[in-house]
């Protein structure tokens, strides 16, 4: 793999080509899916229109709602949902050191679960009200985590062991909450458990859109340092890296971003867990890549949304289904795979 220096006065940069050249097609097939997915549905439109739409001109008579309250609103959360999913999750797993480590495994999304189940069956109020109440309970559950795995810091097996442990006992609580609320309330609450992007709103795009402005730019200045946590505290201090500062910091945001995406969204099951490895493969990084994974979520939640929209044309399959399809299909693939090299997964 070939690397290759910019410079310009005062500053360098110095990148790889083949991450460089698959980076680059990645955003290209997110742009081709996004048109894609602008067009079709219940009421196609024409890519023309939508371009002409987005233009500022007029649409055709009953297209324009369509397409500025329904079908832009979902597309550009499907794309800011599924990028911060795959940064959250190549941090998740760096930090841990573990493939196993996203925000599902680790309970975070457990706990989005639970503050948007609360504001659902016992408080109520709208799509906002509950979107703000997974994020606080993504962030509440982050930090009994990391509190309860902290001795002397946070070792990535024991982040793991614990969240994997605080996730159940969550999970225990959301079936509970389920089971003894209306059954009005409960079906509303078990669809927004599915993960969906069904009736998404500027609302949940605003929210999706402050996560990804500021916390993705953010892990992208702190990536040098999470590439060095990866090669041990001991050897991270002597390298200048203020080790447990470094690890709350990208802890933050990869709760942040993980909070954000299931408060826009539910708690989409998969896209987390795959992206990383999946960007992996395709650009093969000398260390974590969170643009990569970014763009590999987004590509997957998006075609997710398009496939479930194309297989059930006259229904509203929520999103979540067909990324537990998909992920059913690739674990087990890639555990077929390991198990035929010998016992374990590794990363």
């Amino acid at each position: 793999m070939s690397t290759r220096t910019v410079r310009v006065p005062g500053f360098s940069v110095r990148y790889s080509s083949r991450p460089a050249a698959v980076t680059g097609l990645l955003a290209l097939l997110l742009l081709v899916l996004t048109g894609y997915a602008l067009t079709v549905g219940k009421l196609p439109v024409s890519l023309g229109d939508a371009l002409g739409m987005l233009a500022g001109e007029p649409g055709p008579s009953g297209v324009d709602y369509v397409f500025w309250a329904v079908r832009l609103p979902r597309v550009v959360t499907a794309v800011l949902v599924g990028a911060a999913l795959g940064v959250s999750g190549a941090i998740l797993q760096s930090l841990s050191r573990n493939p196993l480590g996203s925000p599902d495994v680790l309970g975070f999304a457990g706990g989005a679960a639970t503050g948007a189940l609360l504001q659902i069956l016992l408080i109520g109020g709208g799509a906002l009200a509950v979107a703000l109440s997974a994020l606080t309970g993504a962030f509440v559950t982050a930090a009994v985590v990391y509190l309860v795995a902290y001795r002397k810091g946070v070792p990535g097996q024991r982040l793991v062991l614990v969240g994997i442990g605080i996730g159940a006992l969550l999970l225990s609580l959301n079936r509970y909450l389920l089971i003894t609320a209306e059954v009005d309330d409960a079906f509303r609450a078990a669809v927004w458990l599915t993960g969906s992007l069904l009736d998404r709103t500027w609302d949940h795009v605003t929210i999706a859109t402050v996560a990804v402005a500021v916390l993705v730019p953010a892990s992208v200045l702190l990536l040098r340092r999470l590439a060095l946590l990866e090669l041990g505290d001991e050897l991270s201090t002597g390298l200048g890296v203020p080790v447990g500062r470094t690890r709350l910091q990208l802890f933050v945001v990869a709760v942040g971003l993980a909070g954000a995406a299931t408060a826009a969204a539910g708690p989409v099951a998969f896209v987390a867990l795959a992206a990383p490895h999946l960007a992996r493969r395709l650009l093969r990084p000398a260390g974590p890549s969170v643009v990569g994974s970014g763009l590999v979520g987004a590509v997957l939640l998006l075609a997710s949304d398009v496939a479930a929209q194309q297989v059930f044309p006259t229904g509203e399959l929520p999103v979540g289904v067909a990324t537990g399809v998909l992920g059913g299909v690739y674990l087990a693939t890639l555990l077929g795979r390991h198990w035929s090299r010998g016992p374990g997964l590794s990363g």
